[in-house]
C-alpha cells in the first residue's frame, strides 16, 4: 500500500504560496483494499513530527480531496505534515510531505526602489555571510519581470517571476530558498529586471505600460545562522543600479541583446513612492518552466535563401542556442507559425515583431531570452553563414502543471487531434489561459477559458491553475459591480466586458473544478466570482425591462460559427438567444453551487430565478408543440445541453438537430458556443453516430481536417489554412487557439466513456460509460483523476465487445455497458450486482479495482452490411458504393443524398421510397442483401 501525490493547496510541496486555509489531498495505491476505513494528519515544524502543531487523531471522516485542519499558521515557517490511512482490508501506509509558507501578512522591511535606468537594468547589492548558515530565503516581488542572481548563479527553474496579474490590484511575491547559494564571506546578489507584462508593449490596442511607465523591486533575504542570530537584508537606497545587456524587451516585439555592452557603470537607486505595500500578496501561480526540450526536425532553406529551423511542432517558449561567433556579430532569430509559398511568413502575428537578436562578444555561450516569450514553430535565422542544428533547441515554456489525461485510439488521426489538443493547452496555460501565445494579444481571454476547461482539467492537473486565474476574475469583477470583462487580466479593457459564454467563465469553471477535484473549499472560494457575475446579470436585465430575458448589450456569442452572413465573424444565431441561455445555465450552476455550500438564502432566490427564466425562455423561443425559434445547430445544442429544453419536447429536438446536420452533410457550423457542446448533446439524445461522424471528419470544417493539413495544435479558424497551405486571413487567424480543442472533453467522457458525477464529486464516484462506434473500433483512456488512476479501454472486435476497467482506492464506479448482455455479464462477474435501469442499459456498480469485460453485445456494435445500413455508412464505404450503383445507376442522387437529402436514412428506405419512381425488380432488395452480406 503506498500513499503518492500529497499535495497542499492542490500544490506539490509549495513554497511560499497563498496557503489560507490550508488543505491536504493524497491518493493511495498498492492494496486490495477497497476504500479507507480511517485516516489520521499530523503537522509540526520539524521533520520528526515530535511536537505537532496539530493532530486530528485516528478518524473515519477524514477525506482525501479536502481535509483542512484547523491550524493557524506562522508567515515564514516550514511545515511538515504525515498521512496515515487505514483501508478496509487493514493495509496501512503512512506518507510525508511539507510546505512553507511566504512572508503572509508580516511587515516589510525592504522598500520599493527604482533607477533612473527605468527599464532593463540590474538591481545590485553585496552581502557578507560571515557565520555558518542555517537557511536562507529571498522574498521578492517587482513591476516587471526579474531573474535573480547570487554570485552569477541563476536561482530557480522558474521564469519570468512574479508572473502575470493585474498589478494595479495584486502583486505577487516569490519565495527562493537559497541557502546552498549563499558562500561564506561576500555574496553578489543581482536582480535582472525588464518590463514583462507589466511596462513592455502589451494590451489589445495598447501602445503598451499598462500599470507604470518603470520597473521597480521589493525584495527582502532572510539569513539564519547556525548560532541563532538572523540577518534581514531589504532593497532600499544603500543598492545600485546598472544598465542591462537587454538593450530592448516586450513581450510582443521579442529582445534584444547585447554582450558587448558596457555595463559597468552604477547608478543610484530610488525609493519608489508610486508603489505601497497593500496590494502585496503571497504566489498563487503555478512555476513557469522549461519543461521540455525539443531538437530542430530540419533546416529548410526557402526560394527566397533564408534560413528557417522547423522544429516539427509548434511551442511556446524560445529557441536557445550555442553561439560560438565572433565578436560583433549580429545575429538575429524570428518567429513564426508557417510558411506560405515556401518561404517564411508572420503577417497573421499582426503588429508583433516576435523577434530575438544577439550581439555577439565573442566569448561561447548559450544564449536565450530573459524577458519574452514567443509562439512557434519555425525561426529564420540571420546573421550565421552556417547552421548546425545540433547548436539549437526549443526550449517548451508553461505552467508546470502535471498531465493527468492519455487518450490512445485506433486511429493516429484522432491521437494526433489528442496531442494537439494537449499542445494547444501547454502552450496557451502561461500563467493564465491565454488566447493564443504568438501574436500582438496573448490574452486571458475567458471565452476560451470556459469552452476548454473541461477538457483542460481531463488533459492536466488544472485545479491550481484555475484558482489564481479566478482570483484574478474577482479583482476584475469586484471593480465592476460584478461584471466579468473579455479579458482577465483587464489588460487596460476598462469598460468592455459581459459578453454571454465570455463572461460566464465566472460560473463554468468554478463548477468544474467542483466536479473535477471535489474541493468544497475551492468552491467556496470561487462562490462570489458565480455570484457577483449572475447579480450582474440579474440587474442589467432588470434595469433594460427585459423580464428575465437577457436581451441587451453586446455578445460574442456564437464566435467564428459558419452559418453567419457576409462572411461576418459573429455567428448566425440570435445573440440575445444565446445570452439568456447563459443566463439560465449560469444560474443553474449557482444553484447547484449554494446548495453544495448549504447557503439556503441562495437556494430559495436562485430557485425562484432560476424558474422565472425558464418560463420566459419557453414564452419567447418555443411554441406549445416544442419548436424552436432559434433552428440553428447552436441554438439546438444550448437548448438541449444546457437544460432549458422541455423534457416532453427533447426528442423533437435532437432530431430537428440531427436534421440541422443531415442538411450540412453531417458537417458542423458551428462557433465558439456550439461547438463546445455539440458532441456531447448529440451523444445524450442517442445521436451518438453524428458525433462520431463530426470527430472523423477530414474535410472541411473539421477537426481532422486540420490534421491533415499538418496542424500540431488546434487553430482558430475552421480553415486557418486553406487546402492549398495559404493561410486564408491574416487579421484574425492563429494556429494556436485551444477553444476548438473542447472537443476532447467528448472523447473522455462520451467515447472513453469517463464522467464525474456531481453526488460523488472529485470523481469519488464515476460515471463509466462508453459509447463505441464501429468506426473507431478500439479506445484506450487514462485518468489520474484527483483519487487516482482511472482507466477505460475498449474494443470492437467483430461480435465481441471487450473492455478493461480500472477504478481507484477509495472510489466506486457506475458501469454502463454498451448493448450489454446482463446474462452473461452477471455470469462472468458473479462478484458484481448486474442490473437493467428503466432505459434498459445493463449496469453495475463497482468498486475499487481492475475488471475485464467480454461479452457478444445483445445489438451488433460493428458495422453489420446490408440494407439496413444508412446511406453515408454504405458510400462510404467502396465495395459497397460500387455494387450499390451497379444495380441502381439511375438511382445515384438518392444514393448519395437518401430521400430528402436525408443521408441517415438506410438503404431500405431508399428501395421504399424510390421503387415507385424507377420501377425496380422485385427481386432487386434480395439480390442486394445477398451481394451486401457477401461482405461481411
Amino acid at each position: 500500500m503506498r500513499i503518492f501525490e500529497m499535495k497542499t493547496n492542490r500544490v506539490s510541496e509549495p513554497v511560499g504560496f497563498a496557503l489560507s486555509p490550508v488543505r491536504f489531498t493524497w491518493k493511495v495505491d498498492g492494496t486490495e483494499g477497497k476504500k479507507q476505513a480511517a485516516a489520521q494528519i499530523v503537522v509540526g515544524t520539524c521533520p520528526c513530527l515530535s511536537e505537532p502543531v496539530y493532530d486530528s487523531g485516528k478518524r473515519a471522516d477524514i477525506d482525501s480531496l479536502c481535509f483542512t485542519p484547523e491550524i493557524t499558521l506562522k508567515p515564514r515557517t516550514r511545515y511538515y505534515w504525515k498521512v496515515t490511512v487505514w483501508a478496509d482490508n487493514g493495509d496501512m501506509a503512512e506518507g510525508t510531505s511539507f510546505f512553507e509558507t511566504g512572508k503572509m501578512d508580516e511587515p516589510w522591511t525592504g522598500k520599493w526602489i527604482t533607477s533612473d535606468v527605468r527599464e532593463n537594468m540590474y538591481l545590485l547589492k553585496d552581502v557578507s555571510a560571515e557565520k555558518p548558515v542555517k537557511s536562507a530565503r529571498l522574498y521578492a516581488t517587482a513591476l516587471g519581470v526579474y531573474e535573480l542572481y547570487i554570485n552569477g548563479e541563476k536561482i530557480g527553474d522558474e521564469y519570468l517571476t512574479p508572473y502575470y496579474n493585474d498589478y494595479d490590484s495584486w502583486l505577487q511575491v516569490t519565495t527562493f530558498d537559497v541557502t546552498s547559494a549563499l558562500k561564506s564571506g561576500k555574496n553578489s546578489i543581482k536582480f535582472m529586471l525588464g518590463g514583462g507584462w507589466a511596462v513592455s508593449r502589451f494590451g489589445l490596442g495598447s501602445n503598451g505600460k499598462l500599470y507604470g511607465d518603470h520597473e521597480s523591486l521589493l525584495a527582502e533575504l532572510h539569513i539564519a545562522y547556525d548560532d541563532g542570530a538572523e540577518d534581514v537584508i531589504g532593497t532600499d537606497e544603500t543598492w545600485k543600479a546598472t544598465e542591462s545587456h537587454v538593450r530592448a524587451s516586450s513581450i510582443y516585439d521579442g529582445e534584444t541583446y547585447d554582450a558587448t555592452f558596457d555595463v559597468s557603470a552604477e547608478y543610484p537607486v530610488k525609493l519608489d513612492d508610486t508603489l505601497d505595500y497593500s496590494r502585496i500578496e503571497d504566489r498563487l501561480s503555478m512555476p513557469l518552466r522549461i519543461t521540455e526540450r525539443i531538437k530542430p526536425a530540419e533546416l529548410i532553406i526557402t526560394p527566397k535563401d533564408e534560413k528557417v529551423i522547423d522544429l516539427g511542432q509548434e511551442i511556446t517558449g524560445w529557441l536557445e542556442f550555442r553561439c560560438t561567433a565572433p565578436k560583433g556579430t549580429v545575429i538575429k532569430l524570428s518567429y513564426s507559425e508557417v510558411l506560405q509559398n515556401e518561404c517564411f511568413y508572420r503577417d497573421n502575428l499582426r503588429s508583433a515583431k516576435a523577434e530575438y537578436t544577439y550581439i555577439s562578444d565573442g566569448v561561447e555561450r548559450v544564449v536565450r531570452p530573459f524577458h519574452t516569450f514567443y509562439g512557434f514553430r519555425l525561426i529564420k535565422v540571420e546573421g550565421l553563414d552556417k547552421i548546425d542544428l545540433n547548436d539549437f533547441t526549443g526550449c517548451v515554456v508553461h505552467s508546470d502543471l502535471p498531465r493527468t489525461g492519455y487518450i490512445k485510439t485506433s486511429n493516429p488521426k484522432v491521437d494526433r487531434l489528442a496531442l494537439n489538443a494537449l499542445w494547444g493547452q501547454r502552450d496557451n496555460f502561461l500563467d493564465v489561459p491565454t488566447d493564443c501565445p504568438q501574436r500582438d494579444e496573448r490574452l486571458g481571454w475567458t471565452g476560451d477559458a470556459q469552452a476548454f476547461s473541461g477538457t483542460a482539467c481531463f488533459n492536466m492537473d488544472s485545479s491550481a491553475f484555475f484558482n489564481k486565474y479566478m482570483h484574478d476574475m474577482l479583482f476584475e469583477q469586484n471593480k465592476r459591480n460584478g461584471c466579468v470583462p473579455h479579458v482577465v487580466p483587464a489588460c487596460g479593457m476598462k469598460g468592455d466586458g459581459g459578453s454571454c459564454a465570455w463572461a460566464d467563465a465566472a460560473t463554468v469553471i468554478p463548477w468544474n473544478l467542483y466536479m473535477f477535484y471535489g474541493d468544497k473549499e475551492l468552491l467556496k472560494r470561487t462562490y462570489p466570482n458565480m455570484r457577483s457575475w449572475v447579480e450582474w446579470i440579474k440587474r442589467t436585465e432588470e434595469n433594460a425591462g427585459c423580464g428575465r430575458l437577457w436581451n441587451v448589450g453586446f455578445h460574442f456569442a456564437d464566435w467564428l460559427a459558419l452559418d453567419t452572413k457576409n462572411n461576418s465573424v459573429m455567428g448566425g444565431t440570435d445573440p440575445y438567444f444565446i445570452a439568456t441561455a447563459y443566463y439560465y445555465y449560469s444560474t443553474s450552476l449557482l444553484l447547484k453551487a449554494a446548495r453544495v455550500l448549504g447557503y439556503d438564502d441562495d437556494v430559495a432566490r436562485y430557485s425562484q430565478l432560476l424558474d422565472e427564466i425558464y418560463a420566459a425562455i419557453q414564452n419567447e423561443y418555443f411554441t406549445p408543440n416544442g419548436l424552436m425559434a432559434q433552428t440553428t445547430q447552436t441554438a439546438y445544442v444550448c437548448a438541449l445541453f444546457m437544460g432549458f429544453a422541455p423534457e416532453e419536447h427533447r426528442a423533437r429536438l435532437a432530431a430537428l438537430l440531427e436534421g440541422e446536420l443531415a442538411a450540412t452533410g453531417g458537417k458542423l457550423r458551428t462557433g465558439f458556443v456550439g461547438t463546445a457542446y455539440l458532441n456531447r448533446a448529440l451523444s445524450a439524445c442517442g445521436l451518438n453516430k453524428r458525433a462520431y461522424q463530426l470527430l472523423l471528419n477530414e474535410e472541411y470544417p473539421g477537426w481532422l481536417y486540420e490534421v491533415n493539413m499538418g496542424a500540431t495544435t488546434v487553430w482558430e479558424r475552421w480553415n486557418s489554412l486553406l487546402p492549398d497551405g495559404t493561410i486564408s486571413d491574416t487579421g484574425m487567424n492563429s494556429l494556436n487557439h485551444y477553444a476548438y480543442g473542447a472537443i476532447m472533453e467528448w472523447v473522455y467522457r462520451d467515447v472513453a466513456g469517463i464522467n464525474p458525477v456531481e453526488d460523488a464529486p472529485g470523481f469519488r464516484k464515476a460515471l463509466l460509460k462508453p459509447l463505441p462506434n464501429y468506426r473507431l473500433p478500439k479506445v484506450s483512456a487514462r485518468y489520474n483523476s484527483a483519487m487516482g488512476w482511472y482507466e477505460s479501454a475498449w474494443e470492437i472486435k467483430k461480435d465481441l465487445f471487450t473492455w478493461n476497467v480500472k477504478i481507484p482506492f477509495g472510489a466506486e464506479a457506475v458501469l454502463v455497458f454498451p448493448n450489454g448482455d446482463k446474462e452473461a455479464i452477471a455470469k462472468a462477474h458473479p462478484e458484481l450486482d448486474v442490473k437493467v435501469c428503466e432505459k434498459g442499459n445493463v449496469y453495475a456498480v463497482a468498486p475499487a479495482g481492475s475488471y475485464h469485460f467480454e461479452y457478444k453485445p445483445t445489438q451488433p456494435l460493428h458495422l453489420v452490411i446490408g440494407l439496413d445500413m444508412s446511406v453515408e455508412e454504405a458510400m462510404s464505404i467502396p465495395e459497397v458504393k460500387a455494387i450499390i450503383l451497379e444495380e441502381l445507376p439511375m438511382a445515384r442522387r438518392f444514393m448519395e443524398g437518401g430521400p430528402d437529402g436525408n443521408g441517415s436514412a438506410s438503404l431500405r428506405a431508399i428501395l421504399d421510397h424510390s421503387g415507385f419512381m424507377f420501377n425496380f425488380p422485385a427481386d432487386l432488395a434480395e439480390r442486394l442483401e445477398k451481394r451486401l452480406s457477401a461482405l461481411n
